[in-house]
C-alpha cells in the first residue's frame, strides 16, 4: 500500500469516528430533550388542573393562595383565551412586552403584536387546552417550550457546527505548516541534487573532448549524441537548481519549445510509439523553458509508460482568445485512468508501478501552476483507451476587441 492509499484510509477511518461522535452526539442531546418535553407537559397539565380548580373555586379564599403558588412556580410561557380567541390572562412571557390590564386604565399599554406572535407559535407547537367552566364557558390553554428546551433543541447542531469549524481550522493549519516543511525539503533536496551532479558533469564533458581530439572522432555521430545528453544533465541540473526560486519566464512559441523537446526525446523512446504535434504553430506564452521541458517530458514518459506495445502520444495546441489561454492536450493511447484517480494522481507518491516514486506529475503540477500560474488537469480518461492531459497557459498577446463591421 502506498503512502497516498494509507493517508487516505486514514482519513475515511477518521470521518466514519467523527460521524458516530456526532450521531452520538445528536442521539444523546435528543433523548434528553424528549424528557423534558415530557416533563414540561406535565407541568403544563398541571396548570391545566390548577385553572380548572381557579374557575370552579372562584370564591373559596382558602384555596386561592395555594393556587396562586402553584401558577406562579410554573414556569411556561403560557396564554388563556376565551372562545373568541381574546387573551384572557398570560404567564411567563417577556415582562418587558406584557403592560397588559384588563380594566385598560390610562397610561397602561402593551404590545398587542407582540401577543399576537406569541399566541401564533403556541398554536403552531401545541394544540390548545379547553377549561369548561361551571355555566358552559369555554376558554382554551395555550403553551408553548420553554427557552431552555427551545435551546437545547438547536445546541447539539451548534456544538457539532463549532466543532466542525475548529477541526477545519486546524486541518487547514496544519495542512499549510505540513506544506511550507514540504516545500523546504523539496527545495533543499533539489538544490543538493543540482550541486552533486555539477562535478560528475563537468568531468564527462572533459572525456568526450578528450576521445574527439584523440581518436579525431569530432565527425562522429555517437559522440554527438554523448554531448546531446551531457546538455541534457546539464538541463536537470538546471532545473533543480531553480526549484526554490522564483523562474525568469520569457516569451515562446509554445510549439517551437515543444517540438524542440520531442525530437529528443523521442530518440530514447521504443520506435513503436508514433508521436504527432498538431495545432495552432503561432501561438506564444510566457515559459521557462528548462521547467516546462520537465512538465512535457513528465507527461511524456507516463503516456509513454501506460502503453503496453504499439501506440501513439499526441500533442494538440489550441489558443481559446476570449480568454487570452494557450490550451495544450497531452493525448495517449494506454491503458487510462478511473475517473476517481483523477485528483489522485497529481498526490505526492502516488503510482501504480512497482519502481516508481509517484514524484512526477506532482512536480508537474508544481511547476504549471506555482511557476507558470497556470493549470493542469485530466480532461479525460477512459480505461483501455487512454488519457489526455490538459495543461492551460496564459497567452503571452493580448488581443484588442474588434469593433463593430464598418457600414
Amino acid at each position: 500500500m502506498n503512502p497516498y492509499e494509507k493517508k487516505r484510509r486514514w482519513k475515511f477511518f477518521l470521518l466514519i469516528f467523527a460521524i458516530v461522535i456526532g450521531t452520538a452526539s445528536v442521539f444523546y442531546s435528543n433523548s434528553f430533550v424528549k424528557k423534558m418535553e415530557r416533563e414540561e407537559q406535565l407541568q403544563f397539565q398541571l396548570y391545566v388542573k390548577v385553572t380548572e380548580q381557579t374557575f370552579l373555586m372562584y370564591d373559596d379564599d382558602r384555596y386561592t393562595s395555594m393556587i396562586d403558588l402553584i401558577r406562579s412556580n410554573t414556569k411556561l410561557p403560557v396564554i388563556l383565551t376565551d372562545s373568541q380567541g381574546e387573551i384572557i390572562s398570560f404567564q411567563g412571557l417577556d415582562s418587558t412586552k406584557t403592560n397588559y390590564n384588563l380594566e385598560k386604565k390610562e397610561g397602561i399599554t402593551y404590545d398587542p403584536l407582540y401577543f399576537k406572535k406569541e399566541l401564533f407559535r403556541m398554536k403552531k407547537q401545541h394544540a390548545p387546552t379547553p377549561i369548561i367552566g361551571l355555566d358552559g364557558t369555554v376558554w382554551y390553554l395555550y403553551y408553548r417550550d420553554s427557552p431552555t428546551l427551545t435551546q437545547l433543541r438547536y445546541f447539539p447542531y451548534i456544538q457539532l457546527a463549532v466543532i466542525a469549524v475548529f477541526l477545519l481550522t486546524a486541518y487547514v493549519a496544519f495542512s499549510s505548516a505540513r506544506k511550507a516543511e514540504q516545500d523546504q525539503v523539496w527545495v533543499g533536496l533539489a538544490k543538493e541534487t543540482a550541486h552533486q551532479l555539477g562535478t560528475p558533469i563537468s568531468s564527462l564533458m572533459a572525456w568526450v573532448e578528450l576521445i574527439k581530439s584523440r581518436f579525431n572522432a569530432e565527425d562522429d555521430p555517437l559522440i554527438a549524441e554523448m554531448e546531446n545528453d551531457i546538455k541534457r544533465l546539464e538541463v536537470i541540473t538546471d532545473r533543480f537548481s531553480k526549484i526554490g526560486s522564483k523562474p525568469i519566464l520569457e516569451d515562446h512559441v509554445v510549439y517551437t519549445a515543444i517540438y524542440n523537446f520531442v525530437q529528443y526525446f523521442k530518440l530514447r523512446t521504443s520506435d513503436k510509439i508514433r508521436f504527432e504535434i498538431t495545432g495552432d504553430e503561432q501561438v506564444r506564452a510566457m515559459l521557462n523553458v528548462p521547467l516546462f521541458d520537465w512538465v512535457i517530458e513528465n507527461l511524456l514518459k507516463n503516456a509513454a509508460n501506460a502503453i503496453d506495445n504499439e501506440g501513439k502520444i499526441s500533442i494538440n495546441i489550441a489558443e481559446n482568445l476570449a480568454k487570452e489561454e494557450v490550451l495544450i492536450d497531452v493525448t495517449d493511447t494506454g491503458s487510462g485512468i478511473s475517473r476517481s484517480k483523477f485528483d489522485a494522481v497529481f498526490q505526492p507518491g502516488y503510482t501504480t508501478r512497482k519502481r516508481g516514486w509517484g514524484l512526477g506529475l506532482s512536480l508537474t503540477r508544481r511547476i504549471v501552476e506555482n511557476y507558470h500560474s497556470g493549470q493542469i488537469f485530466i480532461k479525460d480518461s477512459e480505461i483501455g483507451k487512454g488519457t489526455t492531459f490538459r495543461i492551460i497557459l496564459k497567452s503571452s498577446i493580448t488581443y484588442e476587441p474588434t469593433s463593430g463591421a464598418p457600414a
